[in-house]
């Protein structure tokens, strides 16, 4: 009996708890439903009607926008495009951000200095920077081809050209993006205890390409993994330097999924079809999350 009076109070203490936890979660969960997990279902459900912005009714037409989309060579091309300008921007934006961060993290004096300096591009709003780029890529008195033409190249037409445009917006899309991961980076280096690397060079890690394999990169799994997912998110989801700088052109060379989503949606009012394409959209996000995850995380745990 006295064992059941003693449960009681401590069940009843509980249940308090909980209905003040839901209570003080409740503003953030109402928040994400009507922000997120909300618009998520009315763009799902858009992508089986043919609703048309400025128009008063719709119809459902199953999966006839689905069909569209595989023989719709603008979208084609897009998710192509997106796809290469993720395979460059993501790889080697992490590698220079880890570079950076060792040789920052080596430094000592001026950290702070360089710190602010590679950061400055995360910082700078990238539509005002776009006049700057467009200099810079300038086909006749840009810095590019200048430098070029000193070694008696001929430089192309950067942003003009169809073979060269989405390798220049990825090198934009480079230099927005190191600065973010090499944050994350230095401070994946500030988080390992530095008798780590005293145990390792009394192991025999004499030089610093030995600490590297043998400490840093292992500790830095978690951190890399981490920002492996957001480089990759970031890269899929390019849309400014397009809208400011190419306009998806020369010749959709340079049209991306999300410029793709713009079009559809905003210029030809075609909101239906440019719900079905947000839904792959989201759909591609999720399935290289998972695998990403899948993959990193078990190298990481192997590590």
């Amino acid at each position: 009996m006295a064992s059941v009076a003693i449960d009681m109070p401590l069940a009843l203490a509980d249940r308090r708890e909980a209905r003040i936890s839901w209570l003080l979660a409740a503003p953030a969960i109402l928040l994400m439903f009507l922000f997120i997990l909300l618009p998520t279902l009315a763009v799902v459900i858009l992508g089986f009607t043919d609703y048309e912005l400025g128009y008063g009714g719709f119809r459902f037409v199953g999966f006839e926008n689905y069909a569209e989309l595989i023989s719709d060579r603008t979208f084609r091309r897009s998710l192509w495009n997106t796809a290469v300008y993720t395979a460059i921007v993501t790889p080697v934006s992490i590698v220079l951000a880890l570079a950076i961060a060792l040789l920052i993290e080596a430094e000592t004096r001026a950290k702070a200095f360089f710190r602010t300096v590679y950061f400055l591009p995360v910082a700078s709003l990238l539509v005002a920077m776009a006049t700057v780029w467009q200099f810079l890529f300038h086909p006749s008195i840009g810095p590019i081809n200048a430098f070029l033409a000193y070694f008696g190249i001929a430089g192309p037409n950067w942003l003009g050209a169809s073979g060269t445009v989405l390798y220049s917006l990825a090198i934009i899309g480079i230099w927005q993006s190191v600065g973010f991961n090499m944050v994350l980076f230095l401070a994946g280096l500030t988080a390992i205890p530095r008798e780590l690397f005293a145990a390792a060079e009394v192991d025999g890690a004499k030089s610093w390409l030995d600490r590297f394999r043998l400490v840093t990169w292992p500790m830095l799994g978690p951190t890399t993994l981490f920002v492996t997912t957001i480089s990759t998110i970031n890269s899929v989801k390019v849309f400014e330097t397009v809208k400011t700088l190419t306009e998806g052109g020369p010749n959709k060379a340079s049209e991306v999924l999300l410029f793709t989503i713009y079009q559809e949606g905003f210029v030809y009012l075609r909101v239906g079809y440019a719900s079905a394409i947000t839904v792959v959209f989201l759909a591609i996000l999720v399935v290289l999350m998972f695998l990403q995850y899948r993959i990193l995380d078990r190298k990481v745990h192997y590590a």
